[in-house]
């Protein structure tokens, strides 16, 4: 599945292929315009329960994986959704977080290529 994260912050690109916002949040700042976005997917972001406990703590990433896939198990439509789309052209995660490493898109991802037995 040809999925990728880049944050919304660096604009987009022509290979971005389908731009799907993943946060739960509208990005501060972020003009619709700016964003050039295809979707905005936010039902597939993690609860806000669960991004409040995160903090973005890397400490924390590993159990936020855990629990974030647990969510993303409950939510087999949604999840298919995004793959569906991963199938067909190249989807480009956005996310806003600074951190590129501990985040939902990156989580997301990596979720994704284990669900299709790529890692």
């Amino acid at each position: 599945m040809p999925f990728v994260c880049k944050r919304i912050q660096d604009g987009a690109a022509t290979d971005d292929g389908i731009r799907v916002l993943v946060d739960r949040l509208w990005p501060r700042g972020m003009s619709k315009e700016r964003a050039s976005l295809d979707l905005w997917l936010k039902e597939i972001a993690p609860s806000t329960d669960l991004r409040k406990w995160f903090a973005h703590d890397p400490e924390k990433w590993e159990a936020f994986k855990a629990r974030y896939f647990a969510e993303l198990d409950a939510s087999p439509a949604v999840v298919e959704r995004l793959s569906a789309l991963g199938r067909t052209a190249r989807v480009t995660l956005l996310y806003s977080a600074r951190d590129e490493q501990h985040n939902n898109a990156a989580a997301l991802c990596d979720y994704l290529q284990r669900s299709a037995g790529l890692s």
